[in-house]
């Protein structure tokens, strides 16, 4: 079996967990409600505060989809619970992101600024630089791991991390690899 369909999902006191006949799964908690189709073949069962799905056999698509609903479904019971955060760190000389309402206007080296829209149920946030780099710094913040997740990978793709300079926009902590450049510059003048 899936070591990880296998897992239980612990569910908290304050969180609901709710489902239909077609298994449409809907999580409520302290920081909203999310919902998910699972496959109407798989069997969810709630007792004692853990939530278990089986799977009917142990076919191929069965086990597919065994271990990717439960995971689906704790991310969600996680969600409403704590919520996730992605961070994004702006590196360059003029790089910067200004903050207007919800949304965000990214300047980062085009003709003209980029203008982010948080959709809804996601934060955008501009925290302040860090110290060490002196680098602007985004936070996503919202209760749907996937929603989250994408926002923070279209942001980054605004103007990646080029390798030369380390200059774009990276998630925190993310290593870009440096290339040399031209090795005819490093000395100097030409003889």
């Amino acid at each position: 079996m899936s070591r990880i369909g296998r897992a239980p999902i612990t569910v908290p006191q304050a969180v609901q967990v709710n489902w239909t006949e077609d298994n449409l799964v809907t999580v409520k908690g302290p920081k909203g409600t999310l919902s998910e189709q699972v496959d109407p073949q798989l069997q969810l069962k709630l007792e004692d505060g853990t939530l278990t799905v089986t799977r009917p056999s142990d076919s191929r698509e069965h086990r597919s989809k065994h271990g990717l609903y439960r995971t689906l479904i704790n991310n969600m019971v996680v969600g409403v619970t704590t919520g996730y955060t992605k961070m994004l760190e702006i590196h360059g000389v003029g790089y910067r992101a200004v903050q207007q309402g919800k949304n965000l206007i990214i300047l980062v080296g085009y003709s003209h600024p980029v203008e982010v829209q948080a959709p809804q149920g996601i934060e955008l946030k501009l925290e302040a630089p860090d110290p060490a780099s002196k680098a602007a710094r985004i936070s996503v913040t919202g209760i749907d791991k996937h929603a989250v997740g994408q926002l923070a990978a279209n942001i980054r793709q605004i103007r990646k991390p080029e390798p030369y300079k380390g200059k774009g926009i990276r998630y925190a902590g993310e290593a870009v690899r440096r290339k040399a450049g031209k090795a005819g510059k490093v000395g100097g003048k030409k003889k």
